[in-house]
């Protein structure tokens, strides 16, 4: 199977015009931001077009805030131009900060998971380049999980979030091409958007195929196996359960103080198997967090070993390890009531979950078979609703 082209490496090929040599540019990206080469998007570009500023997500333009919901400012680089925060005092781009600019390129690898706040940096810049008339060029990139997966309720609108904002499951299976035109037909603006596509990519390939090394969009997700448990384990973020932060396995070691792997497995098997999803194999690791919850102290772990197939169902083995940690250590955790990614009422597992469903399951004991039973309406009903936006 042929390897695919990205985006970002026709950027040159498509800017190389006399007219676009006379625009100023500005550039949304991250670490990740790297062509088939690993040459960075900034470094592709300079000195060949004018790059006026730059923009940097969650966790920093360089990858460089650790930990979760920790705020970066503005700075300089040492030529001059500014890098512009969008995860600290704003998340949203100032009209001042694109004063001067014609075109935005964006490039951001996302994982394929509606949690992933980098998709709604590229939104908020959508909606106010609309209102300037600047354009949005975005430097398509493949679905690390594939692009047939979805899994999971649609969001709730009433639940949105930086989390959150646009009506779509947990597992959406789209590039993040085809999620700029999905925003686009929710931006009541006219917006000028060109997304440079992928070449010989399939929906069924995922990062195995990609034939590059895994670059860390965030410092949390350092390999692909976490991020295949990352669409179900970033619901623990919801409990005030360790999910791996502070270790240098995040999302793929989860554990607490309080627990026991051999009640925990044995039940979670056995709900597996009435369900017929394929188990996780569960290797017994403690740790000690170094920072986040559980600072200092020993938790009984346990590293998650995905079983090798494409259709791994990380959200629904997350709630049945929930479902598990619930009826086992009831009164032992509780959901994560504090302020998560700017919101200050609703609670963080349901902003997450997409509405109070999951919570309320959960917390009742209530039947999971009823829970997917409604998640596999929703998932064929987002399978229609996304058709009229796939480029592939």
């Amino acid at each position: 199977m042929k390897a695919p082209s990205f985006g970002i490496d026709k950027i040159v090929q498509t800017l190389g015009s006399k007219q676009s040599r006379g625009k100023n540019y500005a550039l949304l990206c991250h670490p990740a931001s790297i062509d088939k080469k690993l040459k960075h998007l900034l470094n592709l570009l300079d000195p060949k077009l004018k790059v006026k500023a730059l923009f940097g997500p969650q966790h920093g333009i360089f990858g460089e805030t650790q930990d979760n919901m920790i705020e970066w400012e503005d700075f300089e680089f040492p030529d001059g131009r500014p890098v512009y925060s969008l995860y600290g005092k704003t998340r949203i781009p100032t009209r001042e900060s694109l004063k001067g600019v014609h075109a935005v390129i964006v490039d951001l690898m996302d994982v394929g998971a509606r949690y992933y706040t980098f998709i709604y940096s590229l939104s908020y810049m959508m909606e106010v380049c609309a209102d300037l008339g600047v354009e949005v060029i975005v430097c398509d990139r493949p679905n690390p999980l594939g692009g047939r997966m979805i899994e999971g309720p649609i969001l709730d609108l009433e639940y949105q979030s930086f989390v959150g904002r646009f009506p779509i499951p947990v597992v959406h299976g789209m590039t993040i091409g085809e999620l700029a035109k999905f925003f686009a037909s929710r931006i009541s603006k006219t917006l000028k958007l060109k997304v440079i596509p992928l070449q010989s990519w399939r929906r069924a390939q995922s990062f195995y195929d990609w034939k590059r090394p895994w670059i860390l969009p965030s410092p949390n997700l350092p390999n692909f196996e976490a991020c295949r448990l990352y669409p179900g384990m970033c619901l623990l973020e919801g409990t005030s359960l360790s999910e791996g932060r502070g270790t240098t396995r995040p999302f793929e070691l989860i554990g607490a103080p309080f627990f026991n792997w051999n009640e925990i497995e044995r039940h979670y098997q056995e709900l597996c198997k009435k369900l017929s999803l394929k188990p996780v194999h569960f290797h017994r690791q403690g740790f000690v967090p170094t920072f986040h919850k559980f600072k200092g102290q020993l938790c009984y772990g346990a590293l998650q070993i995905v079983p090798d197939s494409r259709d791994f169902l990380a959200l629904r083995h997350a709630a049945v390890l929930i479902w598990v940690f619930r009826n086992l250590y009831g009164q032992a955790w509780d959901w994560n009531r504090e302020p998560y990614e700017y919101e200050r009422e609703k609670l963080a597992i349901d902003i997450l979950s997409g509405d109070s469903t999951f919570r309320e399951v959960i917390d009742a004991q209530s039947s999971l078979k009823d829970l997917f039973r409604k998640w596999a309406d929703e998932e064929k009903e987002f399978s229609k609703q996304r058709r009229e936006f796939l480029l592939y």
